[in-house]
């Protein structure tokens, strides 16, 4: 009995320490397993490089552009007015039509200014016969002054006569050619071709004229062509004759530099025009000079008054480095780009800017070299420093988008 209890404990015992060894077995592998899957884990979460477009800036040879805003005026402008006064008998146009020079606009009552004319032929027809008598009185005399059958005083009296008759007869010439003038001027014409206005005073009215403070009839306008002024500071104006002392741009007062104008509703410069006109003087309040286009208008499109912008070259030919504006980052008073740099990471350069170009893009003047690869998009979710994916792009100027579009 004694011997079947030990074999019986024995065995027991057995029993416990192979269910302890296959216990540990499970535990050590569960341990392995939790920790390969945490490997496996973190390999995946591992962060991956942001994918961001990279391009070469635009590098071409341009001409820099000055813009400017201005306002169209009239190339002529006159103010219509009689040059006798007197009752306004007809309006001779309807309002806003385009008249020629000598066309009539107004009539006014002329009867007044024909009896005027007939007064004075009447007094030139009696100037002649009182010449014609103070010269057979002088005939007279100057035959017997040589005999002495008549006195000194007697020739000189009837001498001054004859010369006051002739005077006379000049008087009223000059009074008929008056009243003819008065009485031509009782129809007023249009002194200029172009556009009229409104009528400011209507038949029947009594109208003042032959001063400055004449009546207002109308206003006339030409408008083709038309001019367009505009002003540029004394720093642009020095530029420019700086450019033109150095053979790059023609002289300031140069006849026939070319500008283009575009209007409110335009997006493309498509007005020519040329310059014809600058100021002698810099404007001591404003510090700027006054410059003046003139433009064909056969279309009478433009119209005095309205305001547009003109582009005129302000630089010569030179090469530039160009970019979209929307990847210009700002840091206070600086401007910087992102760039890729060595292992593909963020890299960001401070840059100079110039103006805006016709293109579309930004002229670069300082910092940015025509081989760096610029960053394109996501430039609001990197910084320097981190790691990027780079794809290569090309930049497209404003034509080429309108063209895509």
């Amino acid at each position: 009995m004694k011997k079947n209890s030990l074999n019986t404990r024995q065995f027991s015992k057995s029993i416990f320490m192979i269910i302890g060894f296959l216990a540990i077995i499970i535990l050590v592998s569960a341990f392995t397993l939790n920790d390969t899957n945490e490997d496996a884990e973190n390999t995946n979460a591992a962060p991956q490089a942001m994918p961001v477009e990279i391009a070469l800036p635009v590098s071409e040879t341009i001409t820099e552009w000055d813009e400017y805003t201005g306002r169209f005026e009239a190339s002529n402008k006159v103010d219509v007015r009689a040059r006798v006064s007197g009752f306004l008998e007809r309006v001779n146009f309807k309002d806003g039509q385009i008249v020629n020079k000598g066309d009539v606009l107004f009539i006014i009552d002329n009867r007044p200014f024909v009896i005027a004319l007939d007064q004075a032929k009447a007094d030139l027809a009696q100037a002649k016969a009182n010449l014609e008598i103070a010269q057979d009185n002088f005939n007279r005399v100057e035959n017997l002054k040589e005999t002495g059958a008549v006195s000194i005083e007697e020739f000189n009296r009837r001498k001054q006569a004859l010369e006051y008759a002739k005077a006379s007869i000049q008087l009223s010439q000059a009074r008929v050619a008056d009243a003819k003038l008065n009485l031509e001027f009782t129809r007023v014409k249009a002194p200029i071709s172009g556009l009229v206005s409104r009528d400011r005073v209507n038949e029947g009215n009594l109208i003042d004229g032959g001063s400055s403070n004449s009546t207002l009839l109308t206003t006339i306008v030409a408008t083709s062509p038309i001019h367009f002024y505009f002003t540029s500071s004394e720093s642009d104006y020095l530029r420019y004759v700086r450019l033109a002392n150095n053979g790059e741009r023609k002289a300031v007062r140069a006849n026939g530099l070319p500008v283009l104008i575009k209007l409110q509703d335009e997006d493309e410069f498509v007005h020519e025009a040329k310059i014809d006109f600058v100021d002698n003087q810099i404007d001591n309040s404003t510090g700027t000079i006054e410059n003046r286009a003139i433009l064909p208008n056969k279309d009478l499109i433009l119209e005095p008054g309205m305001f547009g912008k003109a582009r005129i070259s302000g630089s010569a030919e030179h090469k530039a480095i160009m970019i979209p504006e929307d990847i210009i980052g700002t840091n206070q008073s600086l401007r910087y780009v992102y760039v890729l740099g060595e292992n593909n990471t963020v890299t960001s350069k401070n840059i100079t800017l110039g103006p805006l170009h016709s293109n579309g893009l930004r002229i670069v003047r300082d910092g940015l070299l025509e081989t760096d690869q610029l960053i394109v998009n996501n430039i609001q979710k990197i910084r320097p420093g981190i790691a990027v994916t780079p794809v290569e792009t090309n930049l497209k100027t404003k034509k080429e988008l309108a063209i895509n579009q």
